[in-house]
């Protein structure tokens, strides 16, 4: 309830002040307050503004109420995936049965003016999701958003709904229905409390939570600009794996798509098995046994990093370019080769094992 104060300071003030209590009753708070970094005497006032606690005794008053749970950053049950974020929420409200430590959680976003083939794409990577037990992560808004939800809702998938608002509204109004079928199936997240104002910048601000939440971020149709680059950008950031769906230079719909991808920032996929493969997230019994004569044919350079990567059993691609001594190019492209047959497979992390 502190205005001002984001996550990053808010951390910066518990470590100072040597815990979340002596913000609130240490007699000495200014002397502490002014030796700490990116404190001055603006956000200091806010710090000791007497309103301050009478405004979360309300807050409180209605997550009791409307039985919400309340996630805050030093709790044990915080989502881990998020902890490793500098940037997460302090405090996050939740409503529904969402299990935000699922084994897999996949955040799909995209424009809010899908095509047909978009919205198809959509639906069925959800439905080729289905039997890794994925958690669906989006922003309930218009488009992709939704179209991912409902999806996930109709193949029995939990899904979870990121808005950009406090919990006593839903914002758009028209997928009401939906969200109160994902509180039964799922949940609904935010870090706005309920009285928070419903401000633009609120929206930039929960798509670190999409991408902070999942294992990896999906775009699925997207523009030059918009949230789910912002989303996917994040996601980079956060060391998460993005994916993106190609499309055709000329459909503006698909120029922030190809963008991601010509620009290394998210691999190709064409369905979800694509993702499952690439997360390492198939059945092993699913995953096709390398023949034999795959390695008997193999170029000098090519059969180096292969013995490496069995030396090793998993490599990353940095360790690979120095045991080798060869370039980055030169190894990627190399390592590319042995993908597509079947040789090696790639991980999370550009990290890169024997099929």
């Amino acid at each position: 309830m502190l205005k001002g104060i984001g996550p990053v300071n808010a951390r910066n003030l518990v470590a100072y002040c040597g815990g979340v209590d002596a913000l609130f009753t240490d007699r000495k708070l200014k002397n502490t307050l002014e030796k700490v970094p990116g404190i001055g005497p603006k956000l200091i006032a806010s710090i000791t503004d007497k309103k301050v606690l009478p405004s979360a005794e309300k807050e409180f008053a209605y997550v009791q109420k409307h039985k919400l749970r309340m996630l805050f950053y030093l709790d044990a049950d915080y989502p881990r995936r998020l902890k490793q974020a500098e940037d997460a929420p302090v405090l996050m409200y939740v409503q529904g049965n969402a299990d935000l430590e699922a084994m897999h959680m996949v955040s799909i976003v995209g424009t809010r003016s899908p095509t047909d083939q978009g919205k198809r794409l959509c639906t069925e990577l959800v439905e080729g999701l289905k039997n890794s037990g994925a958690t669906i992560v989006s922003g309930l808004a218009y488009g992709i958003d939704i179209v991912a939800h409902r999806a996930a809702l109709k193949q029995g998938l939990q899904t979870i709904g990121c808005v950009a608002h406090g919990l006593d509204r839903l914002y758009p109004g028209e997928h009401a229905g939906t969200a109160k079928e994902m509180v039964e199936q799922g949940g609904l997240v935010t870090e706005v409390p309920s009285d928070g104002p419903f401000a633009p910048g609120n929206f930039p601000a929960r798509n670190r939570i999409i991408a902070g939440l999942s294992d990896c971020t999906i775009v699925v149709e997207s523009g030059p600009k918009g949230g789910s680059l912002i989303t996917a950008d994040i996601a980079n950031s956060y060391d998460r794996e993005v994916f993106a769906y190609p499309g055709r230079p000329t459909d503006p719909r698909s120029e922030g798509c190809n963008a991601l991808i010509q620009r290394n920032q998210a691999a190709l996929i064409t369905n979800a098995n694509d993702v499952l493969r690439m997360m390492d997230w198939l059945p092993k019994k699913q995953k096709a046994p390398v023949q034999a004569a795959l390695f008997t044919d193999l170029q000098p350079d090519e059969q180096t990093l292969v013995d490496i990567i069995k030396a090793k059993g998993k490599v990353d691609i940095d360790e690979l370019c120095v045991q080798s001594r060869m370039a980055h190019g030169k190894a990627a492209g190399l390592l590319l080769n042995l993908e597509f047959s079947g040789v090696v497979r790639s991980l999370p992390g550009k990290v890169y094992q024997l099929n």
